[in-house]
Protein backbone atom coordinates (compact mmCIF):
# COMPACT_ATOMS: atom_id res chain seq x y z
CA UNK A 1 0.00 0.00 0.00
CA UNK A 2 1.67 3.41 -1.02
CA UNK A 3 2.31 5.42 2.27
CA UNK A 4 0.42 8.55 0.59
CA UNK A 5 -3.84 6.17 0.69
CA UNK A 6 -2.83 5.99 4.47
CA UNK A 7 -2.28 10.02 5.51
CA UNK A 8 -2.86 9.28 9.58
CA UNK A 9 -1.41 12.65 10.50
CA UNK A 10 -4.46 14.57 8.11
CA UNK A 11 -6.74 12.92 9.66
CA UNK A 12 -5.91 14.22 13.85
CA UNK A 13 -3.72 17.41 13.05
CA UNK A 14 -1.92 16.01 15.88
CA UNK A 15 1.58 17.37 16.94
CA UNK A 16 4.80 16.10 14.89
CA UNK A 17 6.95 13.40 16.03
CA UNK A 18 10.79 13.29 16.08
CA UNK A 19 12.08 9.93 14.90
CA UNK A 20 15.55 9.49 15.47
CA UNK A 21 17.23 6.91 13.07
CA UNK A 22 21.12 5.44 13.87
CA UNK A 23 23.28 2.99 12.23
CA UNK A 24 26.38 2.13 10.99
CA UNK A 25 28.04 4.36 8.34
CA UNK A 26 27.05 1.87 5.38
CA UNK A 27 24.03 0.17 6.62
CA UNK A 28 21.64 1.49 4.31
CA UNK A 29 19.75 4.55 6.34
CA UNK A 30 19.58 7.08 3.17
CA UNK A 31 18.33 4.54 0.69
CA UNK A 32 15.56 3.75 3.25
CA UNK A 33 14.70 7.51 4.45
CA UNK A 34 15.08 8.85 1.22
CA UNK A 35 11.93 5.82 -0.01
CA UNK A 36 9.97 6.58 3.02
CA UNK A 37 9.91 10.67 2.34
CA UNK A 38 8.77 9.83 -1.08
CA UNK A 39 5.78 7.16 0.00
CA UNK A 40 4.23 8.77 3.54
CA UNK A 41 3.16 12.29 3.69
CA UNK A 42 3.54 15.14 6.34
CA UNK A 43 7.70 13.28 7.16
CA UNK A 44 10.41 16.09 6.43
CA UNK A 45 13.94 15.66 6.87
CA UNK A 46 16.14 17.78 9.11
CA UNK A 47 19.18 18.30 7.10
CA UNK A 48 22.22 18.16 9.38
CA UNK A 49 25.05 20.60 9.35
CA UNK A 50 28.53 19.01 9.17
CA UNK A 51 31.93 20.04 8.25
CA UNK A 52 33.27 16.86 6.36
CA UNK A 53 33.63 17.18 2.36
CA UNK A 54 30.50 17.03 0.11
CA UNK A 55 31.06 13.54 -1.52
CA UNK A 56 29.62 13.06 -5.05
CA UNK A 57 25.58 13.06 -5.86
CA UNK A 58 25.13 15.23 -2.72
CA UNK A 59 23.30 18.31 -2.53
CA UNK A 60 24.19 21.19 -0.41
CA UNK A 61 20.71 21.75 1.88
CA UNK A 62 19.35 18.06 0.76
CA UNK A 63 21.86 15.80 1.89
CA UNK A 64 23.76 18.05 4.27
CA UNK A 65 24.89 22.12 5.41
CA UNK A 66 28.33 21.49 4.28
CA UNK A 67 29.82 24.45 6.44
CA UNK A 68 33.65 25.56 7.63
CA UNK A 69 34.86 24.05 10.82
CA UNK A 70 34.80 27.56 11.80
CA UNK A 71 31.05 28.26 11.29
CA UNK A 72 30.45 25.14 12.97
CA UNK A 73 32.33 26.36 16.22
CA UNK A 74 30.26 29.70 16.05
CA UNK A 75 26.98 28.01 15.78
CA UNK A 76 27.92 25.97 18.97
CA UNK A 77 28.31 28.64 20.85
CA UNK A 78 25.18 30.72 19.94
CA UNK A 79 23.46 27.08 20.88
CA UNK A 80 21.89 26.72 17.37
CA UNK A 81 22.18 22.58 17.60
CA UNK A 82 19.77 20.16 19.56
CA UNK A 83 22.98 17.84 19.46
CA UNK A 84 26.41 18.08 18.00
CA UNK A 85 29.39 15.70 18.12
CA UNK A 86 32.65 14.89 16.49
CA UNK A 87 32.74 11.94 14.37
CA UNK A 88 36.06 10.59 12.13
CA UNK A 89 37.66 14.18 12.57
CA UNK A 90 34.68 15.86 11.23
CA UNK A 91 31.73 17.88 13.28
CA UNK A 92 27.87 16.76 12.65
CA UNK A 93 24.73 18.76 14.16
CA UNK A 94 21.26 19.00 14.12
CA UNK A 95 19.69 22.36 13.57
CA UNK A 96 17.37 23.17 16.26
CA UNK A 97 15.49 25.40 14.74
CA UNK A 98 13.91 23.71 11.84
CA UNK A 99 13.36 20.52 14.14
CA UNK A 100 10.93 22.30 16.68
CA UNK A 101 9.18 24.70 13.80
CA UNK A 102 8.20 21.34 11.53
CA UNK A 103 6.40 19.80 14.56
CA UNK A 104 4.89 22.22 16.12
CA UNK A 105 3.07 22.19 12.18
CA UNK A 106 2.41 18.76 12.78
CA UNK A 107 4.88 17.78 10.67
CA UNK A 108 6.88 14.62 11.71
CA UNK A 109 10.22 15.12 12.06
CA UNK A 110 13.42 12.73 10.82
CA UNK A 111 16.72 12.57 12.03
CA UNK A 112 19.50 10.54 10.40
CA UNK A 113 22.26 10.58 13.52
CA UNK A 114 25.39 8.87 14.60
CA UNK A 115 24.52 7.02 18.23
CA UNK A 116 26.61 9.21 20.03
CA UNK A 117 23.83 12.32 18.87
CA UNK A 118 21.01 10.09 19.50
CA UNK A 119 21.81 9.24 23.03
CA UNK A 120 21.89 13.24 23.59
CA UNK A 121 18.64 13.64 22.06
CA UNK A 122 17.35 10.70 24.31
CA UNK A 123 18.63 12.91 27.34
CA UNK A 124 17.31 15.79 26.31
CA UNK A 125 14.24 15.44 23.95
CA UNK A 126 11.12 13.78 25.52
CA UNK A 127 8.58 11.88 22.90
CA UNK A 128 11.50 11.43 20.06
CA UNK A 129 11.29 7.69 18.68
CA UNK A 130 14.73 5.81 18.49
CA UNK A 131 15.34 3.32 15.46
CA UNK A 132 18.32 1.55 15.06
CA UNK A 133 19.25 0.15 11.60
CA UNK A 134 21.79 -2.81 11.81
CA UNK A 135 23.80 -4.94 9.24
CA UNK A 136 22.42 -8.33 8.75
CA UNK A 137 26.11 -8.75 9.93
CA UNK A 138 29.29 -7.29 10.43
CA UNK A 139 30.45 -9.05 7.31
CA UNK A 140 28.18 -7.90 4.83
CA UNK A 141 28.93 -4.10 6.07
CA UNK A 142 32.33 -4.40 5.09
CA UNK A 143 30.72 -4.82 1.64
CA UNK A 144 29.01 -2.68 1.23
CA UNK A 145 31.38 0.33 2.28
CA UNK A 146 33.76 -1.18 -0.16
CA UNK A 147 31.17 -1.00 -2.59
CA UNK A 148 30.25 2.69 -2.00
CA UNK A 149 33.97 3.36 -3.72
CA UNK A 150 34.28 6.69 -1.91
CA UNK A 151 36.77 6.22 0.83
CA UNK A 152 40.62 4.33 1.24
CA UNK A 153 40.30 1.07 2.73
CA UNK A 154 42.11 2.79 6.06
CA UNK A 155 38.91 5.22 6.34
CA UNK A 156 36.40 2.25 5.78
CA UNK A 157 38.52 0.41 8.58
CA UNK A 158 38.00 3.29 11.19
CA UNK A 159 34.46 2.57 10.36
CA UNK A 160 34.28 -0.56 11.20
CA UNK A 161 35.52 -0.32 14.08
CA UNK A 162 33.21 2.79 14.71
CA UNK A 163 30.50 0.09 14.23
CA UNK A 164 31.56 -2.28 16.22
CA UNK A 165 31.74 0.55 19.22
CA UNK A 166 28.06 1.36 18.16
CA UNK A 167 26.09 -1.76 17.21
CA UNK A 168 26.39 -2.63 21.08
CA UNK A 169 24.10 0.62 22.08
CA UNK A 170 21.25 -1.33 19.88
CA UNK A 171 19.61 -1.54 23.61
CA UNK A 172 19.24 2.08 24.16
CA UNK A 173 16.72 1.99 21.09
CA UNK A 174 13.27 1.71 20.85
CA UNK A 175 13.10 -0.34 17.56
CA UNK A 176 15.48 -2.17 15.30
CA UNK A 177 15.08 -2.50 12.07
CA UNK A 178 18.17 -5.39 9.76
CA UNK A 179 18.14 -4.04 6.56
CA UNK A 180 18.63 -6.86 4.93
CA UNK A 181 16.04 -6.50 2.17
CA UNK A 182 15.74 -2.71 1.19
CA UNK A 183 12.10 -2.84 0.36
CA UNK A 184 11.27 -5.40 4.02
CA UNK A 185 13.28 -1.93 5.93
CA UNK A 186 11.51 0.91 3.83
CA UNK A 187 8.21 -1.34 5.12
CA UNK A 188 8.60 -1.51 8.57
CA UNK A 189 10.31 1.98 9.42
CA UNK A 190 6.76 3.42 7.78
CA UNK A 191 4.97 0.97 9.71
CA UNK A 192 6.08 2.38 12.76
CA UNK A 193 5.87 5.77 11.65
CA UNK A 194 1.92 4.92 11.26
CA UNK A 195 1.97 3.11 14.74
CA UNK A 196 3.61 6.24 16.33
CA UNK A 197 0.84 8.22 15.06
CA UNK A 198 -2.06 6.44 15.88
CA UNK A 199 -1.23 6.47 19.68
CA UNK A 200 -4.34 7.61 21.68
CA UNK A 201 -1.92 9.55 24.35
CA UNK A 202 -0.95 11.20 21.15
CA UNK A 203 -3.87 11.87 19.41
CA UNK A 204 -6.95 12.36 22.60
CA UNK A 205 -6.43 16.32 22.62
CA UNK A 206 -7.01 16.69 18.94
CA UNK A 207 -10.61 18.20 17.93
CA UNK A 208 -12.36 14.66 16.41
CA UNK A 209 -11.08 12.22 19.25
CA UNK A 210 -12.71 15.34 21.43
CA UNK A 211 -15.89 15.33 19.67
CA UNK A 212 -15.64 11.52 19.52
CA UNK A 213 -15.25 11.12 23.24
CA UNK A 214 -17.87 13.86 24.08
CA UNK A 215 -20.10 12.25 21.88
CA UNK A 216 -20.67 9.03 23.51
CA UNK A 217 -20.82 10.39 27.05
Amino acid sequence: MDGKDFDVQNEVHAEGILFVISGPSGVGKTSIIRSVLERVERVVFSVSCTTRKQRPGEIHGVDYFFVSHEEFERMIKENKFIEWAKVHDNYYGTPAEMVYDNIRKGLDVILDIDVQGALTVKKNFSGAKFIFIAPPSYEVLRERLKKRGTETEEKIQKRLETAKRELKFIPEFEYLIINEDLEESIRNLMSIIYAERLKFERIKNTSKVKRLMEEVQ
